[in-house]
């Protein structure tokens, strides 16, 4: 049975992936029909990442408790039930409502994760999360052309139906073939009982108050080391420069390029099919060539290449010398990303590495949060500006990754070990 539950793990994320690209390309310019300003686009385009934030490690715990199962398949209904929501949405209250009962059900990554741990072993197990790192690359593909060509053809009540339908049968397929993996967990039967409930009752304020202790921990481990410092400042520059002018690029294309949401889709699917081939394989072949600490500078020049020109393309242009900057911003933002996380991972102490690790995620998330936000903003102010920040914060994250040179890993890391041991 260790084929099948993957199998239905990675259907989980990709049909998820495809309903989040389905929606992405074409949110702003709705919320904007529906008469929302540019800070209300921003907070409308937040929700979704701040359900995340919040559900993800929800969900991860809870899954510890009642099983992995249970929580794929609440997530999965929740999901599906967010995009029938969303194709109602004729009011901007009842597109949050959607956006965050979305954000909710695809925070499911945690538990997805945990299943994976559950059912491989040490060997099985990276293939396993690259299984994962598949779909999300393939799913982002997928999801702007289908999203492109409902709205175009058929109108946004169909773009939520179509996704919904398809996370409703991802929920079928998991009722039949995805089996509990979690053998400590407790059944939901259970937990009605004193004994079940009395327990994580009294430890509430325990656990809450642990993980606040590790959260202080973790900050005050990765910025007493320098590069780890550098990396996660890094981190959250270039997260939300990229935020920052996604939002602002989908309204430019609409507003200035006067591109079909087909259009759009086409643009999206473009960017996700470079990406996929950079960190399908050429992203190890270039690290061979280069090595991490250049090809990670590389990235950031490449990006800021990619976001800046962006609103300076001719009119006419924009399927020509607009998809050859788009071209940089595929290569840039395939390389900065993965090269991070290798990098955090590479200067992380051994044995504070798993907390580390879970820091530079909740800085990204953060950075997704106020990304739509500020690019929202600058783009009422004017709709050149936000590419000009995103850029110099591309040319900031430049000025930072150079300063890593200086950093070498097998000499830093047994000094690293000696002080946090």
């Amino acid at each position: 049975m260790k084929k099948s539950p993957l199998v239905i793990l990675f259907l989980t994320v990709l049909l998820d992936l495809i309903g989040f690209g389905i929606v992405l390309p074409l949110l702003p310019t709705y919320a904007k029909d529906l008469g929302a300003s540019p800070l209300m686009i921003g907070f409308i385009a937040a929700v979704y990442s701040s359900m995340q934030f919040i559900f993800s490690p929800l969900w991860g715990k809870l899954s510890d408790v009642i099983g992995r199962r249970p929580v794929m398949l609440g997530s999965i209904l929740l999901a599906s039930i967010s995009y029938v929501f969303f194709s109602q949405a004729t009011t901007i209250p009842l597109l949050i409502l959607a956006r965050g009962m979305s954000g909710m059900g695809s925070a499911n990554i945690a538990a997805a994760q945990a299943y994976i741990t559950d059912v491989t072993d040490s060997q099985g197990r990276s293939k396993a999360m690259g299984m994962l790192g598949a779909a999300f690359g393939i799913g982002f593909i997928i999801g702007p052309l289908i999203g492109g060509f409902l709205k175009t053809n058929f109108g946004i009540e169909m773009v939520g139906l179509v996704a919904a339908a398809l996370i409703g049968i991802d929920f079928i397929l998991a009722i039949f073939f995805l089996p509990e993996s979690n053998k400590e967990a407790i059944k939901i039967s259970q937990l009605f009982t004193q004994k079940a409930i009395s327990g994580p009752r009294q430890s509430v304020v325990a656990l809450v108050s642990s993980k606040v202790s590790d959260y202080t921990q973790s900050v005050n481990d990765a910025f007493s080391s320098r590069p780890i410092a550098m990396l996660m400042t890094t981190n959250f520059i270039f997260t939300f420069g990229i935020v920052n002018m996604q939002i602002a690029s989908i309204l430019l294309w609409k507003e200035f390029y006067l591109t079909s949401d087909q259009q759009i889709g086409y643009l999206f699917a473009y960017v996700g099919f470079l990406s996929v081939i950079v960190q399908g394989g050429l992203i190890g072949k270039l690290n061979k060539i280069l090595g991490e600490h250049k090809l990670f500078t590389w990235g950031h020049i490449l990006s800021f290449i990619g976001v800046f020109f962006i609103p300076f393309v001719p009119q006419s242009n924009l399927f020509s010398i607009g998809l050859f900057i788009l071209f940089f911003f595929a290569m840039g933002t395939s390389l900065v990303n993965p090269i991070n996380i290798s990098m955090t991972s590479l200067y992380s102490y051994n044995k504070k590495q798993g907390q580390i690790m879970g820091l530079a995620q909740s800085v990204n998330s953060f950075a997704r949060i106020l990304g739509p936000f500020s690019g929202s903003i600058l783009y009422g102010i004017n709709h050149k500006t936000p590419f000009i920040v995103a850029g110099i914060l591309m040319i900031i994250g430049t000025v930072i990754s150079l300063g890593l040179f200086k950093y070498d890993i097998e000499a830093l890391e047994p000094a690293a070990e000696s002080v946090n041991a």
